[in-house]
């Protein structure tokens, strides 16, 4: 197996919850696998996640959004770890890539309008969904609601392969499944998938 550069991106809000948990999982079976392994918090980035005026008027990026492009750009494997809230991502994670994912940067629409080139091509992704619902249940209740990540952002910038674990229940969740879970998250973590 190649040596991959993973960036990792813990896209919840609060440090102290599962997510950040199985990403420790997930980053402890990367390094093992001697994987090259650079991880971001969402909750310790500083930005505002509103995209005030559209994109008809430019707005700066500040520092962490800059460092977020820089670690994207440097990655090979991209790995995004978020709860499902009410069918989406969080609001936060959603400015982010809202305000991140620019023109010039992950992709580029060709003079006509009709067509983009994705600029971050050669690059693959896993994105993690924990749920407390089940997710064949949710599914067959709201639709698949990671449209939006896995197509409307990763595959629109050129993410190739773009693959989705949902996880769940995890309501009252038990802490012999957690660490059956601990295991499963470290094995796709050497495994860098």
């Amino acid at each position: 197996m190649r040596r991959r550069k993973i960036l990792i991106l813990v896209g919840h809000p609060d440090r102290n919850r599962l997510t950040t948990h199985f990403a420790d999982a997930y980053e402890a079976g990367a390094k093992e696998a001697g994987h090259e392994v650079f991880r971001l918090e969402l909750s310790s980035l500083t930005f505002d996640p509103i995209l005030h005026r559209g994109y008809e008027e430019k707005q700066d990026l500040e520092p962490d959004l800059h460092n977020v492009q820089e670690k994207i750009k440097w990655c090979d494997h991209f790995v995004i770890f978020y709860p499902s809230w009410w069918s989406s991502m969080p609001a936060l994670l959603k400015g982010m890539f809202e305000r991140l994912w620019l023109p010039g940067f992950a992709f580029h629409f060709h003079k006509s309008g009709w067509w983009w080139n994705g600029l971050l091509k050669g690059r693959s992704a896993t994105v993690f969904v924990l749920s407390d619902s089940p997710p064949l249940f949710a599914r067959m209740l709201f639709g698949d609601s990671t449209n939006e990540i896995r197509r409307g952002i990763l595959c629109f910038a050129g993410f190739r392969p773009v693959r989705v674990k949902k996880i769940g229940p995890l309501k009252d969740i038990s802490a012999v499944r957690v660490k059956r879970y601990w295991h499963r998250f470290k094995r796709w973590g050497r495994a860098a998938c």
